[in-house]
């Protein structure tokens, strides 16, 4: 690569941050009552909590703005993770049942157990994504070739219809479980405290990691699996690493904030029609671009309704749909 390449990269991330910085302060001060500049800024430095604007600015948006900001950077890299594990353009979490396994486990936690809020169903949907995303890999690891991305893909779209099949009966039959859900299972930010944000950053540091250093074995496994292995690439221990990293992030991001369509789904090829094909570029423009595209998809939310709100998870919906429709027609699906 050129000079000239070299030093676009690194710019252009540095004007993604700046973008993410600016949306994570529209997060703050938009909303049903817009904050004014100074007073957001008092609210972090002189918090006053006799003060209504304060008190919506530290105990409703802030953690607000800390899960979408969690939940847009984990979806974005979970994306990109998966498209390179798989070597599949259309992977997102569903291919490793992933989003499925949380929303089944939730449901039946809430059927069973009786658990009304997100306090009590959240940890039950993390472990739903996690046994979805095994179970896959599992079936998709055996046989002589190990996880191949067309198993993985077969073994994904099984467990997915499967899973949403048995979710969607649960609801049929308890109308509760319906009602307790409803935000999540649609993706949604509104409700979620510092409670929910300290529960799941833990996860997301420790995925974000993981993934970041998972660039090198994602470019191995991009040549193919007879070039990887002459490359002396382990093809079982890179896609566990990967897989497990993708398995961490998207059940965090899930069970915090539901199944959120479209983020993990095109937000990856953006950064590769930016970065090219480079996944130690393509990861941390993933995760960055993914936090612009969640938080600015709630603001959006929070004032087309103004002073109701659309969920996030429907805004998303809306903006990816035609935005993924326009990048397949001028660009072949293998060439994403």
């Amino acid at each position: 690569m050129s000079i000239r390449g070299h030093l676009l990269r690194p710019a252009g991330l540095v004007l993604a941050l700046t973008a993410l910085a600016a949306v994570c302060l529209l997060s703050l001060a938009v909303g049903s009552r817009p904050i004014a500049p100074s007073v957001l800024l008092d609210a972090f430095t002189g918090f006053d909590p006799d003060n209504q604007e304060h008190l919506i600015v530290r105990d409703l948006r802030e953690p607000r703005t800390e899960i979408g900001l969690m939940v847009g950077v984990a979806l974005g890299l979970v994306g990109a993770l998966l498209q390179g594990l798989t070597r599949n353009p259309l992977a997102d979490p569903s291919i490793l049942g992933i989003s499925t396994g949380a929303a089944l486990a939730a449901a039946a936690a809430v059927l069973i157990l009786g658990l009304g809020s997100i306090y009590g169903y959240i940890w039950f949907a993390f472990l739903g994504a996690a046994i979805g995303g095994i179970v896959v890999y599992t079936i998709g690891s055996m046989g002589r070739d190990g996880a191949t991305p067309v198993k993985l893909a077969l073994a994904g779209a099984a467990l997915t219809a499967l899973f949403t099949s048995l979710t969607t009966l649960i609801l049929l039959v308890d109308v509760q479980t319906l009602a307790s859900l409803r935000f999540w299972l649609v993706g949604s930010l509104a409700g979620r405290t510092s409670a929910v944000a300290s529960q799941v950053w833990p996860f997301v540091v420790v995925g974000v990691v993981a993934a970041l250093a998972a660039g090198r074995r994602l470019n191995a496994l991009s040549l193919g699996d007879d070039v990887t292995r002459s490359l002396g690439v382990r093809l079982g221990r890179s896609r566990a690493f990967a897989g497990g990293a993708a398995i961490l992030l998207a059940g965090a991001a899930t069970a915090a904030a539901g199944p959120i369509a479209f983020v993990s789904l095109a937000i990856p090829h953006v950064a590769r029609a930016i970065t090219g094909p480079d996944y130690r570029w393509i990861l941390p423009y993933s995760a960055v671009l993914g936090g612009i595209l969640l938080l600015g998809s709630d603001v959006l939310g929070r004032v087309i309704a103004r002073p109701e709100e659309i969920q996030v998870g429907v805004v998303t919906a809306l903006i990816g749909a035609p935005f993924f429709v326009a990048l397949v027609r001028r660009r072949n699906l293998a060439e994403l």
